[in-house]
């Protein structure tokens, strides 16, 4: 019997997480541990679902009952032992619900460490008192600024905003912030009563008739007699007013639906707040200064600058030199990290989960913990080929201190530089779950089950090198003045697939994500762009295919985002016996009264609180997890189930349905992206990013469009096995192939080798980029002399 405390392996029998086989594997400790396989195989639900999942319960056993009430806790893994496991630190890809008041400097503390400097060693005011640290926070109600709240920005509307056609009558919806439907109607029925203008051109109305309709607070009740329809019936009723300010400023603020609320920013003038000038601090705080500038200026500086106005105080003595020490030596790490260009007040909403996870794992290296566990999902994800090195430096360095590393990776160089693979497949779904090796790196070469061993081990025989298509025209966008984006000048070819990249916060999602994507859009809705754009015409229709979930809850899954859920529930309603008792297509939905299993409102499961123990769910006792009511279940289709058609897999789904044509092609081009292995009615929170990202790429394959459609996509590899980026890929090129234009920021070199056109942005990141580098060929840019990106492309292309 092995002394657990001496044990140098974690030890795991029987991991039954997800799709995981009762895996058997013995994984080493004090080493850098990368699990690969293909998207969907079971890595994730071994390191994430199973290690750290039992690492974290065992933790909490440890804490006081009371205290566990009031932390988080996930349940038990189903596996049937660990042994040898260390605690444990997870640094995960997902983000929290993002908002503008987290930025680097709150999720790396040293926006704390900022706030003390000021406090204790700033230059205040002659006879000013001193302030605590907080009154130098945007985020606490002594240091916001009492008009923006310590947003930094005041959103208003004007009248251009509210009316952007002059020309039109009220009758003609001149008041274009105003809704649609029946609640437009209604505040047009109630200016006609109150006794206003409705059929004349809003410019010609008064002044103060167009103030009042606007802008007031006014809410006066009158009623309405609507003239309407001549064949139906219109009863009077109590209508109340409610201005167009009121209206945007309160949808904006309050609605829950996302439609409805960027609808409402349409109409919004923002600028920065006029009490602060946008600095977010009261005027007391701001007047404090350190180094010759206020706080807002400093926390708004690069990383990297911030350092070097700080490393001659770090020299001296006192309480300032001993903050900036503290201060320098934890932004050197995030340099390493490649992260000098960020600022310690940009909001987390804006950077990719890539650099939120090395702001975190920056984080760690300088907490000096030893003997634990770090359990990293793909380190490597948003970084340019130059960065590579830098963040496998950072990981020895948390090897070197004491500690073990398990790794969920794709990038091959990180899998190279293991110690150890374990490699889970040898497919995805119910056909994966199985450990096919667990050792050295070079052991995999004899694997031929593995689908990471070609790519482990390239045999140079790479793909055909292919020939470039030839541009159909070009979007020439003018002037783009952005972010770090400085009245830059781009032309985007269209009707080829073009790689956009550069190194991590060179501008690449700003000028794609942004300028690009935002110009196309307002020219097709009808607005005017904000950036000077020439041969928007020949562009018909825009999709943007990001990583963003699917859905939030169990509810939304992969059937019911992609629409074919439509389809299945059609095909039960025209059976015999549906008919015969009146069920129609709305009787299969699981969010139905009449359908659902009441027990559980069609969730499938209850929650079950433990109180003093991690809250738990467990199949509906009533519907047995099947969702539905008894009657419903009834009705069969070919001998199933409304429930045993959402548990098929698409692969069986798409046998299953093969005569249905609405869901034929919805299934077909699941299979051509590589999600045969999903469940249909699998939940939208159990799909990683890569996955969803596919899913919604799936959908607008499925639809047929008419027109030259630009397809703008964010780093499509992300969280993708090199097997399932070439699946991908076919996929995308079978679109350029169709008559459209793909855009594509992207970091994976065997991508952009493989593009007929690449935007290079750089030279660095931050301050130092926003520039155009190079643009051509893949062959033409790797033998650019200016750009960063062009030794990896020339290496990619050779490969």
């Amino acid at each position: 019997m092995i002394n657990p405390m001496h044990d140098p392996y974690v030890r795991v029998r029987g991991a039954r997480e997800h799709n995981l086989k009762a895996v058997d594997v013995d994984i080493p400790r004090d080493a850098l541990v990368v699990f690969t396989g293909v998207s969907g195989s079971g890595k994730s639900s071994l390191a994430f679902g199973t290690v750290y999942a039992e690492a974290q319960r065992r933790y909490f056993e440890s804490v006081a009952p009371y205290a566990r009430r009031l932390i988080h806790q996930v349940g038990a893994p189903k596996v049937d032992e660990v042994s040898g496991l260390p605690p444990a630190v997870a640094l995960e890809q997902r983000r929290s619900a993002p908002t503008s008041r987290s930025s680097v400097g709150t999720v790396t503390t040293l926006s704390n460490s900022l706030r003390m400097l000021y406090s204790r060693a700033g230059t205040y005011p002659e006879g000013a008192a001193r302030l605590d640290s907080d009154a130098f926070s945007p985020n606490t109600a002594t240091g916001a600024c009492p008009e923006c709240h310590g947003q930094g920005r005041v959103h208003r509307v004007t009248e251009d905003s509210l009316v952007p056609d002059p020309s039109l009558s009220i009758r003609e919806g001149a008041v274009a912030a105003w809704p649609g439907a029946w609640q437009g109607k209604n505040l047009r029925d109630i200016l006609d009563t109150l006794g206003y203008d409705i059929d004349r051109p809003w410019r010609e109305l008064p002044r103060a008739d167009r103030e009042w309709i606007l802008f007031t607070d006014e809410q006066p009740v009158v009623t309405v007699h609507p003239v309407r329809d001549a064949e139906r019936i219109q009863r009077p009723y109590k209508g109340t007013y409610m201005s167009a300010r009121r209206y945007v400023l309160h949808t904006y603020a309050d609605s829950k639906s996302a439609a409805l609320r960027a609808r409402a920013e349409r109409h919004l003038v923002s600028g920065a707040c006029p009490v602060c000038d946008g600095r977010r601090l009261r005027p007391e705080a701001l007047a404090v200064t350190f180094a010759g500038r206020d706080i807002a200026a400093l926390a708004a500086l690069p990383l990297d600058a911030l350092a070097r106005t700080l490393r001659p105080v770090r020299d001296g003595e006192g309480v300032a030199a001993a903050l900036a020490r503290d201060l320098v030596a934890r932004i050197e790490v995030l340099t390493e990290l490649g992260l000098g260009y960020l600022s310690i007040d940009r909001p987390t909403p804006t950077l990719s989960a890539g650099e939120l996870q090395r702001l975190r794992l920056a984080t760690q290296l300088r907490s000096g913990l030893f003997g634990v566990v770090y359990v990293l999902d793909e380190p490597s994800a948003g970084l340019h080929p130059a960065d590579s090195a830098a963040l496998l430096t950072v990981l020895d360095r948390l090897k070197a201190a004491g500690n073990s590393l398990f790794v969920v990776e794709h990038h091959m160089d990180v899998v190279r530089r293991a110690d150890w693979i374990v490699d889970v497949g040898p497919a995805a779904g119910e056909h994966g779950g199985r450990v096919l090796y667990s050792g050295p790196v070079d052991g995999l070469a004899e694997v031929a089950a593995s689908a990471t061993r070609r790519f482990v081990f390239p045999d140079g025989a790479g793909p055909r090198a292919r020939t470039p298509r030839e541009p159909s025209g070009v979007l020439a966008l003018r002037g783009v003045t952005r972010h770090n984006l400085r009245d830059l000048d781009v032309d985007v070819p269209l009707g080829v697939f073009t790689a956009v990249t550069g190194v991590s916060g060179s501008g690449k999602s700003t000028l794609v994500g942004e300028a690009l994507a935002e110009t196309v859009a307002a020219h097709l809705e009808g607005r005017q762009p904000e950036v000077k754009a020439e041969g928007l015409a020949a562009v018909d229709r825009l999709v943007r295919v990001d990583q963003k979930p699917i859905g939030r809850t169990p509810r939304s899954n992969l059937a019911t985002y992609t629409g074919l859920f439509d389809a299945v529930r059609k095909v039960f309603a025209a059976t015999d016996e549906a008919r015969a008792r009146g069920y129609g297509a709305g009787r299969f939905s699981f969010n139905v009264v009449a359908g659902r299993c009441e027990v559980c409102q069609g969730e499938g499961f209850v929650a079950v609180e433990l109180l003093f123990l991690p809250g738990t769910y467990a199949p509906c006792t009533a519907c047995g997890g099947a969702r539905y009511n008894p009657e419903t279940l009834e009705i069969a289709y070919r001998g199933a189930s409304i429930a045993d058609v959402l548990d098929m897999t698409v692969d069986a789904a798409a046998a299953f349905l093969a005569d249905v044509p609405a869901a034929r092609r919805g299934l077909r081009t699941l299979q051509d992206v590589g999600l045969g292995y999903l469940r249909l009615g699998q939940p939208a929170t159990e799909l990683s990013g890569g996955e969803a990202q596919r899913i919604k790429l799936a959908t607008e394959l499925q639809r047929t469009h008419r027109g030259h459609t630009l397809y703008v996509l964010d780093e499509p590899t992300t969280g993708l096995h090199p097997a399932d980026t070439e699946v991908l890929l076919r996929q995308l090129h079978g679109l350029v192939e169709a008559g459209n234009t793909v855009v594509v920021v992207e970091h994976d070199m065997a991508v952009v080798a493989g593009a007929d056109r690449v935007l290079d942005l750089g030279p660095g990141g931050g301050a130092e980029g926003g520039r155009v580098v190079a643009a051509g060929t893949p062959q033409e840019v790797a033998r650019s002399k200016a750009s960063v990106t062009a030794p990896y492309l020339a290496e990619a292309l050779r490969a």
